[in-house]
């Protein structure tokens, strides 16, 4: 029953606004006869006068007065939302929720998309791979950052960059002084390494495996900033992608003539959502 009081208050509304039946039904894009038909089903329904009608002249009456105050309001509300989605659709408003794995290249990418779009609104959110999967089901991001994910039923995935992983060691190390390093300089020295099922100590793992290194671990931290600040302490070396190596006072950067060390990143986004407009501005500006 709503929907039919719905279109009795629109066509009264419309009348209201146009200040008459036929210019009503011109705005609705409707027959004269039905928005009269509504009205009156409206007036009858709830016993009240809403016009006088006299000849082609339609003034409100007290209580048609009050109510156009309300529905200026409703429909006023509803027209901002048409305008509002018309905007997002030309993409000139809106919201994008991205989440990564990786903050150096998720403010990349979110700058690089408000050079482009800079009239739209743009979150960043940092966490692990299970968290952005989880918040792209959850409907929390709508585009992730993932570093080499595994095909998901129902998921969208398009490469975006690699970036190349470097070795860090202590300023003072023997190693410090190199243009670059192999894998096999680093045998028998204590390394660092992230927690086991990260895809930087993955890509070391099998560099050195490939190399016929066997790596010496001498401490596992689940945090990039926590290893180079361990390794300006002087605990070991370690291995970062570049892009999110900081050059701490106490450390030198040395990339590694190794073609196993890098690692790919992904956006991705469910697939039933990858043509919405403001997702799709994100993927055609990446790729």
């Amino acid at each position: 029953m709503f929907h039919q009081y719905y279109k009795w208050i629109r066509c009264f509304h419309a009348v209201a606004r146009t200040g008459g039946f036929t210019a009503a039904a011109q705005y609705l894009h409707i027959g004269q006869p039905t928005v009269t038909d509504q009205v009156k089903a409206l007036e009858e329904r709830f016993g009240v006068e809403l016009f006088y009608r006299t000849g082609r002249t339609v003034l409100l009456t007290d209580s048609g007065e009050q109510l156009y105050g309300i529905t200026r309001g409703l429909f006023g509300l509803e027209d901002e939302a048409m305008q509002f989605l018309h905007s997002v659709h030309k993409l000139k408003a809106g919201l994008v929720r991205v989440g990564g794995v990786s903050p150096p290249i998720a403010l990349d990418l979110a700058r690089r998309f408000r050079g482009r779009h800079a009239s739209l609104e743009l979150s960043v959110s940092i966490g692990s791979e299970v968290s952005v999967l989880r918040g792209l089901q959850d409907f929390d991001i709508d585009v992730g950052i993932l570093a080499e994910p595994d095909p998901v039923e129902g998921l969208h995935i398009m490469p975006f960059r690699r970036e190349r992983i470097v070795a860090v060691v202590p300023d003072n190390h023997r190693l410090a002084g190199r243009a670059s390093l192999t894998m096999r300089d680093i045998a028998d020295e204590g390394v660092i390494l992230r927690e086991a099922g990260s895809k930087t100590r993955n890509h070391v793992e099998n560099a050195a495996a490939q190399n016929g290194v066997t790596l010496l671990c001498v401490m596992e931290i689940n945090s990039r900033e926590a290893i180079l600040h361990a390794v300006a302490s002087g605990i070991g070396i370690s291995f970062v992608t570049e892009i999110e190596c900081i050059p701490l006072p106490g450390i030198r950067i040395i990339p590694v003539d190794e073609p196993l060390l890098g690692i790919g990143y992904s956006l991705c986004c469910l697939e039933v959502r990858k043509k919405r407009p403001l997702i799709a501005a994100v993927f055609d500006m990446a790729g």
